[in-house]
C-alpha cells in the first residue's frame, strides 16, 4: 500500500495534467469529500453520546391524531 504522501504527490501529479477549466471541479469534489468527513464524524460522534437517549421522531407523533384514520375513505375521495 502506498504511503500517504506518495499518494498526495501522486494527487498533485495528476491534478498538474488537468486543464485550468478542470480545477473547479477538482476544488469541488475535494469540499465535498470534507463535507461527508465532518458529517461520517458528527452522526459517529452523536451515536457514541447519546445511544441511549436517542428517540424515535415518530415517537412525539403517536396519539397527536385522536379523530380515527387519517386515511379513512380516502379511496373514495381520490377516485371519485
Amino acid at each position: 500500500m502506498s504511503s500517504i504522501p506518495s499518494v498526495k504527490q501522486e494527487i498533485l501529479n495528476l491534478i498538474e495534467q488537468l486543464p485550468e477549466n478542470k480545477m473547479p471541479e477538482v476544488l469541488q469534489f475535494v469540499n465535498f469529500l470534507i463535507y461527508c468527513q465532518n458529517q461520517s464524524f458528527s452522526l459517529n460522534l452523536d451515536d457514541k453520546t447519546s445511544k441511549d437517549s436517542q428517540v424515535d421522531p415518530l415517537a412525539e407523533f403517536i396519539g397527536a391524531v385522536t379523530h380515527g384514520s387519517l386515511a379513512q375513505n380516502i379511496d373514495q375521495e381520490i377516485y371519485e
